[in-house]
């Protein structure tokens, strides 16, 4: 099995790329200027997560994510809704370090949980979690920027030192793999397949990265996915492959703006498309999953453009010491908030938090006495 692109699977690739790289064009171009641009990032990756379990045919809601991201789960968290979390929580890693740190040896052995780029099991104590819980502190993502971006130029030195002397294209799937070795931290196998080494896969996706640098970003970022889909590397993290693929479209600066939420787009195109057998109908559905995600993305801003120029027409005579705007940013950044979480944002009281929600004037979407929530349609 081979990953290159040839000339005639290029010219019919063509009208989709196009597409494809416009829709992305204009919506990175718009996210960068407008106003409501941290609030658009931060719920991209709340939808995004969600269509990643859709895609894999499990169906999480977006409140419930929501409201357990919050600790605030009004029940027992289901096996979906946690994967979805984690989910959540890696895009967030993704989206503070620096644009090629996720393609990086040392980001996907923080991403894979164990297995770095090279396909050396790292030690670990116990199912150590992806992503740092105090992630969102501005200290330890201060940090974490600065070690992705050591990370990320001793990784772009090593493939050029790999490639220095190399001409033509690579075989990237005929190549001789070293005997798997049993992760230290696991003598029992729970973890692992022995049938399937995830280590010598992950090492033969990553030599899909230097083909995809050849081609458009857009391209690019739906050959390696479609190679992820295909080589499995991670049987435990399927959904990853849609990350790095956004994280691909960010360190070739098509999206800057935000995390493009591939999976967002991608629950939109039909299961018998995205699992074709032929490749020209995968790399067409990928291609335009990126080209509707896009759409999505422009018709939520614009949404959320006039629910922000509404909001501040209401507190645009207050005093300076409201806090209809900090409420205002906050509600722009979820999908929905109730008023314990609006309570503990603004350390304010259940009360007080109930009369600047309504005071602000969005929409209630529940529609009960109890367990009450709005957010912006």
């Amino acid at each position: 099995m081979r990953y290159e692109i040839d000339s005639p699977l290029l010219l019919s690739l063509m009208p989709a790329i196009v597409q494809a790289e416009d829709g992305l064009a204009r919506l990175d171009e718009r996210a960068a200027r407008a106003a409501v641009a941290d609030g658009f990032a931060e719920r991209r990756h709340f939808f995004d997560a969600v269509g990643a379990l859709w895609v894999a045919g499990e169906l999480v809601h977006v409140e419930d994510l929501v409201l357990h991201d919050a600790h605030m789960d009004t029940r027992t968290p289901s096996h979906e809704l946690t994967i979805a979390h984690s989910i959540l929580r890696t895009r967030r890693r993704v989206w503070t370090s620096a644009p090629g740190w996720a393609l990086s040896s040392s980001g996907l052995a923080v991403l894979s949980g164990g297995i770095d780029g090279e396909g050396a099991h790292l030690e670990v104590n116990g199912t150590k979690a992806l992503v740092d819980e105090n992630a969102e502190d501005e200290e330890d993502a201060i940090l974490a920027a600065e070690l992705a971006e050591i990370d990320a130029i001793l990784d772009r030195s090593r493939r050029l030192l790999e490639s220095h002397g190399h001409s033509g294209k690579p075989d990237l799937i005929e190549v001789s793999e070293p005997k798997k070795e049993k992760r230290a931290d696991d003598p029992l196998g729970l973890f692992d397949d022995e049938e399937w080494d995830e280590a010598a896969r992950l090492r033969m996706w990553r030599k899909t990265l230097v083909i995809a640098d050849e081609l458009p970003a857009t391209l690019g970022a739906a050959l390696i996915f479609e190679a992820w889909e295909r080589i499995e590397p991670l049987r435990r993290q399927h959904w990853l492959g849609g990350l790095l693929a956004a994280s691909y479209l960010r360190a070739r600066g098509k999206v800057t703006s935000h995390l493009f939420a591939f999976y967002a787009g991608l629950k939109t195109i039909r299961h018998e498309r995205r699992r074709a057998r032929d490749r020209l109908t995968r790399l067409q559905a990928f291609l335009e999953a990126m080209g509707e995600s896009a759409v999505a993305g422009m018709k939520e801003m614009d949404r959320l453009s006039l629910a922000r120029t509404q909001m501040e027409i209401r507190f645009k005579s207050r005093r300076s010491s409201s806090s209809l705007p900090q409420l205002a940013d906050f509600v722009l950044s979820r999908p929905m908030v109730s008023t314990a979480m609006v309570a503990r944002q603004l350390q304010v009281t259940s009360r007080g938090a109930l009369n600047l929600l309504n005071d602000i004037g969005i929409r209630e979407i529940t529609g009960r006495g109890r367990y009450r929530a709005w957010g912006i349609i």
